[in-house]
């Protein structure tokens, strides 16, 4: 223990540098966003040990404030990037509220929609008919079928 002790009193910057980028490799392996934050912190208190000017306890809280801070901003910051919506790789959610048309003419309230650069198979929100050609925005979306309105 009294190595360790010695070699973080000698370098602390390489020792939080060691952190991240340990923490960076899992990330990278497992691919799930949240360690990557606990590395950038890991990094930015390496920058501080650099100055001298900090204590282990500092440096410990510093690194907890840091993780804490930018874990909760990125999960707010994705979150309004994504529209509001959970999954980032949901595509059909970013669908609502785009224009588009009516591919084929939609009868007893189904058709299909053509809307960003794609065909989709489509219910007309309160049913009825709607003539091919005809302008349609995307209101929701049931499964693999978009739910539209007319425009």
């Amino acid at each position: 223990m009294e190595m360790i002790a010695n070699l973080y009193a000698s370098q602390p910057f390489w020792i939080w540098m060691a952190i991240g980028a340990v923490l960076l490799a899992i990330e990278a392996g497992t691919g799930t966003g949240w360690l990557l934050w606990a590395a950038a912190s890991a990094g930015i208190v390496g920058l501080a040990a650099l100055t001298g000017m900090t204590s282990l306890p500092v440096e410990i809280a510093l690194f907890a404030g840091l993780t804490l801070a930018s874990t909760l901003t990125s999960k707010r910051l994705t979150r309004a990037l994504q529209g509001g919506h959970e999954d980032i790789n949901d595509q059909t959610q970013r669908m609502v509220g785009k224009i588009g048309h009516a591919a084929a003419p939609f009868v007893e309230g189904r058709g299909r929609a053509f809307v960003d650069g794609a065909e989709w198979l489509a219910d007309l929100d309160g049913g009825g008919e709607l003539a091919q050609g005809a302008r349609v925005v995307v209101t929701g979306v049931a499964g693999a079928r978009l739910l539209v309105k007319g425009a």
